[in-house]
């Protein structure tokens, strides 16, 4: 465990507090408590609190885990960003996601101003960055704490050191092999939660920062996990998502070797579960034998994001990718033959250094043979520190102008596929309110979205529905008895 950035030295913890985890960051959670119970008590009001997230399903779980933690120590959870405290979870992935981060701080600037007693904190793939750091203590001095990605679960000990010393508390950790998994959490939904199965990356792709900032590649013990999801499963959760940043490479190097499709089946062994979800594949490592799991499974649904990035041999190769256009579509071929009903779905860079006309022609050509029912398109964004990013750069209207006929593409296709299912009778898990006047919506299988007819008491629930109308991206549908 090693730290680029200790603590201040004022932020000295109490002597005796425990050393041992869970049961160091309980205590903290108790310490903190006392002081937001005695600051409510002063102000008249509970103290309020927003976690702000951006980027991936993974910073999406750390959120949960950071409100669980705030609604422990004695804070009320809300979205609104002139809360007491506001800490906002970063993503560091492309440049754009930097920016509104840095717009946001730039309000949080005028609202501390006028209420000095405000808390913001930083945390996140961003805070990873050394020049981040930086600029945030030379441009951003009123931010108050500040850690990364590995030592999400130690807020309740960064909020104590803060609330005791009232100067700025950065705690960055450059990687570990340690987490902490059993501290209180806050879900989105109460029927279905994200479990992460492993952490980091070790694939080095040359446009991206993720091995970088989330550390090498390391897969939590499986009994660990199957041992969540059974706690899970007992609180009412009946949808589970495993969450790494490649799944397919779970379980190399632990100590009695797992493949994630070992896991796979045993995760749906647990009663109670009834759908499991995962990403993100990569396709160098997606193996006959999950694939397999997959088609004989009752309860892993039939849809696969698969990131292709790029359709051109030569760029995957410049990407680092460890697979061609001809392996991709062996993969896709053979998923397509087990599970005729998949769902494909993937990430695209438009722009990447180098890029001819011809390079991407492929990856249209590949659009076009997959049918992908949706997906991400980017634009390329140089990240600071990958090989990437020392490379020639593709001309910005260049770039756009290709994005654009992506764009125009993936949504054609999409619309196609979305269409073969019009009319269908099939099974949705309620999950939300639909932004259409008393109706609610859901998702099938193969992760589509279904607008029904409900309201709120049908959360959390499985119906079987009429895909009446296609919409090109969900559906509008009705009830079946």
């Amino acid at each position: 465990m090693k730290e680029f950035q200790e603590m201040r030295a004022s932020t000295d913890l109490l002597a005796g507090s425990p050393l041992t985890e869970p049961e160091r960051q309980f205590f903290f959670i108790d310490k903190c408590h006392e002081i937001i119970e005695e600051q409510t008590r002063l102000l008249g009001r509970p103290l309020q609190a927003a976690v702000i997230n951006f980027g991936c399903q993974m910073n999406a779980r750390d959120s949960e885990k950071l409100r669980g933690i705030l609604m422990k120590i004695g804070y009320e959870i809300t979205d609104d960003e002139s809360a007491d405290f506001v800490l906002y979870n970063t993503c560091t992935v492309r440049d754009n996601a930097d920016q509104r981060v840095y717009g946001r701080l730039g309000v949080q600037k005028s609202m501390k101003r006028e209420h000095p007693e405000k808390i913001v904190g930083l945390c996140g793939c961003m805070m990873q960055e050394q020049s981040v750091i930086e600029k945030i203590r030379k441009s951003y001095h009123f931010v108050d704490i500040i850690f990364g990605t590995h030592n999400v679960y130690k807020l309740a000990e960064l909020l104590y050191a803060y609330l005791t010393s009232r100067s700025m508390i950065i705690d960055i950790w450059k990687d570990t092999d340690f987490s902490v998994e059993t501290l209180p959490v806050d879900r989105k939904y109460s029927f279905k939660s994200g479990v992460n199965i492993m952490y980091g990356c070790n694939n080095f792709c040359t446009y991206c920062i993720v091995p970088y900032v989330r550390g090498r590649e390391r897969s939590r013990e499986p009994e660990e996990i199957l041992e969540e999801c059974c706690r899970l499963a007992r609180e009412g959760v009946t949808e589970v998502m495993l969450l790494g940043q490649n799944v397919n490479s779970y379980g190399k190097k632990l100590e009695h070797s797992m493949t994630f499709a070992q896991l796979l089946q045993e995760v749906e062994k647990i009663d109670g579960i009834r759908r499991i979800r995962f990403m993100t594949s990569h396709p160098k490592d997606l193996s006959q034998e999950l694939i397999d799991v997959m088609a004989a499974s009752k309860k892993i649904c039939h849809h696969l994001h698969l990131p292709l990035q790029s359709g051109s041999s030569r760029l995957l190769k410049e990407m680092n990718r460890r697979y061609d256009q001809e392996r991709y579509l062996d993969v896709v071929r053979r998923i397509r033959e087990a599970i005729p009903d998949i769902a494909l779905t993937t990430d695209i860079i438009v722009g990447f250094p180098g890029e001819t006309e011809e390079d991407f022609q492929e990856t249209m050509k590949v659009v076009e043979k997959v049918r992908y029912s949706s997906a991400f398109t980017f634009i390329y964004s140089p990240r600071t520190g990958t090989p990437a990013a020392a490379m020639e750069q593709v001309p910005e209207e260049l770039t756009k102008e290709r994005f654009n006929r992506l764009l125009k593409l993936v949504q054609d296709i999409a619309a196609e596929e979305c269409k073969k299912m019009e009319g269908q009778v099939q099974e949705i898990l309620v999950e939300t309110t639909s932004n259409q006047p008393d109706m609610v919506s859901g998702r099938l299988s193969n992760n589509m979205m279904v607008h029904i007819p409900g309201d709120e008491s049908m959360f959390g629930t499985y119906v079987k529905v009429r895909l009446d109308e296609a919409k090109g991206f969900y559906y509008i549908g009705s009830l079946v008895d």
